[in-house]
């Protein structure tokens, strides 16, 4: 039985190694040696996937593979295109693994603070509550989380002992606001964190001034991150200028330095902002790197006070950057941003602008992660753009169109504008820049070498229930209906190397078609760059291989109906079709600015939506009253300033008729805008667009004869000293008569809607910020006392003389009147009243 039971055993073995045998006959199993595998390896590192014929070319080659079959080879490279794709995967797993655990600890350190903030607040309540149930307590208002940063002269920054005591105050209450509760920080309105979302951001919801804060994670190096963001001007696209007047050194290898800051303004309705601040760098003993930075007090810092004359002074509270390195490679970052722009220095209407710590999110803190991140994702490679740009070079042309865009809307007056025949009457501004070199670097020879510099129009205008975002996407897509190509063809003839292209102008007849050619976008698609052609053909026996067509580089951002607080822009600049790296830019577009309305603004309960700033539209009573809150749909309380700024080069000689023309033009393009606004709107809105109510126009002409026959009509006297004035005349007339002249609305809450130049000049206010100032704001209680009673009097004998007077501007100043007179102005059937008109006689201010 045991030699039975070892011969079965035997032949078992055997049959087995038969088998063994047979798979190696037939390619399953086959032993490579090394020089086997670098050969084929060598292959595989040109050619992954060979054919057949690859294949058995291979073992012709290369000796050492003769052995081996064509059928052996092919399960090879299928076996390392399949550890290859393992290996990959694996390591994409990896990164997402670091990148999640990354985020979980981010979640985790927010999740601790907000725990102590509600346990900060839970002990805030019970404080409050025992001090309502103690009679004698006082009153203790400390209680909020709001932080209060005394500003630091300029007196303490003389010696470096007394910058350090700063720079290291400063770092204590940036890193209690970076990673601790001393600000009260709530969630960005659509921004939840998540494994795919850009970072954690949250906004102040109690603290002086506005401020933002960002986490994130960034696949790149502190050091780098660091040099990145103190450059403010390659990613911040509102700064202006930095400049860094001291630096000295500091511990940890660190620096201290004194920083001139200056910023854009993003109307042509509100002065710039600028900053003299302490900015403190230094590495922490965990090896985290800190950025941070605080306003010093003193009118002195910075430049001379000619060179800021146009700016106002803004505050930076403690503020900056705190970098930790992450493990596995790349950096977790904490971002703040808390800043004073000074609200009071604006018109009313723009003071949520400047009061938005959304705002401040969306062009600061968000934007500074979201350049860091679209560095790093070039630098690894992930980003390829199109017509063979580089990205550098795609971020440059990006920030010379908004640069110069911004350039254009500030007119500063060292850069060498100056206003060109501003009266203070014109609805559309014009400014002249003669220093402005508009050239080509491609000839010595270029017939631009004679132009005089460039001309720009703008205006700026308030619009009601038209999204920003919605409006952009259609002015890029439907160029033709807002658009003159003719005047395209004139700006662009300007950076033409040709010398057909200027001065002269060739009849051309334009398809209004567009081609749209993506250059590049940022990696939330928040922002795309792109070159337009607009195709164009000759009418008359010419050279047909000369190009007729325009070329526009375009810069378009902010289409995202669902980014809260962000900035929707259309930017473009004629360029030649060659599209050099150093091409001239003279940009020229549109910026609309979301208004975040403020909280507990009386307004926002009556709902804004169905309020009309269009002046002919506000007069018309029956049809203001006939709208109510359930008009509104989910736009209501919608409100943006809308800026338009074109740019057009000129010869001197034709600097005059190229301002009339661009004056013109601009007029024009705000019709049309208004035109796509009425069409775009949501269906039960009426668009409210107010970029006429100056002087200059036919609503403010119309309104302006109704006042002065309804003034005679009802007093018997004259309002102007000439009876025989009519038209433009008339107008001006009134426009600068020595009296206070304003009209307002006839509504249960009356709205002021024209006022004359001494008018705005009485309530310290703007044509466009007029209309938010509601009647008894301006009076206080015993003008209000007096006036009231007369209302009932005007409406039946048409006018009132109202005694003397205080009455308060925007700004909060009093003003005294000798007396003011009421009257009813009637429309030109003289039987329905439109609106009320006062005139205050010899005011000025306490």
């Amino acid at each position: 039985m045991a030699m039975v039971a070892q011969n079965q055993q035997y032949m078992e073995a055997n049959s087995s190694s038969n088998s063994m045998n047979h798979q190696l006959e037939n390619g399953k199993y086959v032993r490579y040696t090394t020089e086997q595998v670098e050969a084929l390896e060598r292959v595989y590192a040109e050619c992954p996937k060979p054919s057949s014929l690859r294949r058995q070319q291979l073992i012709r080659e290369c000796p050492i593979l003769s052995n081996i079959e064509p059928k052996q080879i092919k399960v090879w490279f299928q076996n390392r295109r399949c550890r290859e794709k393992q290996r990959k995967e694996a390591s994409r797993l990896q990164t997402v693994n670091r990148k999640l655990s990354a985020m979980n600890k981010l979640l985790m350190e927010e999740n601790d603070r907000l725990q102590k903030q509600v346990s900060q607040l839970v002990y805030e309540n019970g404080y409050m509550r025992q001090q309502l149930h103690t009679p004698s307590a006082v009153t203790d208002a400390s209680c909020e989380s709001v932080v209060t940063t005394p500003q630091h002269s300029l007196g303490d920054a003389n010696n470096p002992a007394g910058l350090l005591s700063i720079a290291e105050e400063t770092l204590a209450e940036f890193l209690s606001k970076a990673t601790g509760t001393a600000v009260d920080w709530v969630q960005m309105p659509g921004m939840k964190p998540g494994p795919d979302s850009v970072g954690i951001f949250a906004i102040s919801q109690s603290c002086s001034g506005v401020a933002a804060r960002a986490c994130g994670l960034v696949s790149l190096e502190p050091t780098k991150i660091v040099e990145i963001l103190k450059d403010r001007t390659s990613w911040f696209r509102d700064c202006r200028n930095l400049e860094v007047f001291t630096m000295l050194p500091a511990g940890n290898g660190g620096t201290i330095e004194l920083v001139y800051t200056q910023v854009y303004a993003p109307t042509t309705l509100a002065p710039a902002r600028d900053f003299w601040t302490l900015r403190y760098t230094t590495t922490l003993d965990n090896g985290s790197v800190v950025v941070c930075e605080r306003s010093l007090s003193g009118s002195g810092g910075g430049p001379s006070a000619a060179a800021a004359a146009q700016f106002v002074r803004g505050e930076m509270l403690p503020s900056g950057y705190l970098i930790r390195p992450c493990d596995g490679g790349g950096s977790i970052i904490h971002i703040v941003d808390h800043l004073n722009l000074e609200a009071w220095s604006v018109p009313e209407v723009l003071r949520p602008l400047y009061q938005s710590s959304k705002v401040v999110a969306q062009k600061m803190t968000i934007a500074a992660l979201r350049y860091i991140r679209q560095i790093a994702q070039e630098s690894s490679g992930e980003v390829v753009y199109g017509l063979g740009r580089q990205p550098a070079v795609l971020r440059t042309l990006s920030q010379r169109l908004s640069r110069g865009f911004n350039d254009a809307i500030n007119g500063f007056n060292d850069d060498g504008w100056s206003l060109m025949n501003c009266d203070g009457a014109e609805d559309v501004i014009v400014a002249i820049n003669s220093t402005k070199n508009v050239s080509t670097s491609t000839s010595s020879s270029n017939p631009l070498s004679f132009l005089g510099g460039v001309l720009c129009a703008k205006a700026s205008m308030l619009f009601q229930n038209v999204p920003p975002a919605v409006l952009v996407r259609f002015l890029r897509e439907h160029r033709s209906e807002w658009a003159d190509f003719n005047v395209d063809a004139y700006s662009a003839a300007s950076v033409k190397a040709s010398p057909y292209g200027y001065p002269g102008m060739r009849p051309t007849r334009f398809t209004g078609s567009q081609i749209i050619m993506p250059l590049g976008q940022t990696i939330e698609h928040e922002e795309m760059l792109e070159v337009i052609r607009i195709e164009g053909h000759a009418l008359g026996q010419e050279d047909p291989f000369v190009s007729r067509d325009i070329h526009l580089l375009q810069l378009c951002s902010g289409i995202d109906e669902n980014a809260v607080g962000a900035c929707s822009e259309l930017i473009f600049a004629p360029i030649d079709e060659m599209f050099p790296d150093d091409a001239p830019l003279i940009p020229s577009g549109f910026r609309i600015i979301p208004l975040d309305p403020k909280s507990g603004d009386p307004k926002d309960a009556l709902g804004t939506s169905h309020r009309t700033l269009d002046l002919t539209a506000s007069l018309e009573v029956g049809q203001s009253n006939s709208h109510g809150p359930s008009d509104a749909s989910s736009c209501q309380n919608t409100r943006s300033v809308l800026t338009i700024a074109f740019q057009f080069p000129f010869e001197n000689n034709l600097a005059d008729s190229v301002a009339t023309m661009a004056r013109q033009y601009v007029r024009s393009v705000i019709n049309s805008v208004q035109r796509v606004a009425m069409a775009i709107s949501p269906s039960g809105l009426t668009p409210s667009v107010s970029p006429k109510l100056s002087p200059g126009s036919p609503e403010a002409l119309t309104l302006a004869q109704w006042i002065c026959n309804s003034y005679t009509y009802h007093l018997g006297t004259e309002l102007l000293t000439s009876g025989s004035v009519v038209g433009d005349s008339l107008l001006k007339d009134l426009w600068h008569h020595q009296d206070a002249i304003l009209c307002c609305s006839l509504k249960s809450l009356p709205v002021f809607i024209f006022a004359n130049q001494a008018g705005l000049d009485m309530l310290e206010t703007t044509l466009v910020a007029l209309q938010d100032i509601t009647l008894d704001k301006m009076f206080d209680d015993a003008g209000r006392k007096a006036l009231f009673p007369e209302f009932a009097k005007i409406m039946q004998q048409g006018f009132a003389y109202l005694p003397g007077g205080i009455c308060m501007s925007t700004m909060g100043r009093h003003i005294s009147y000798e007396q003011a007179i009421a009257w009813k102005v009637l429309a030109a059937d003289e039987t329905t009243v439109h609106c009320l008109a006062f005139s205050f006689v010899n005011w000025s201010f306490v």
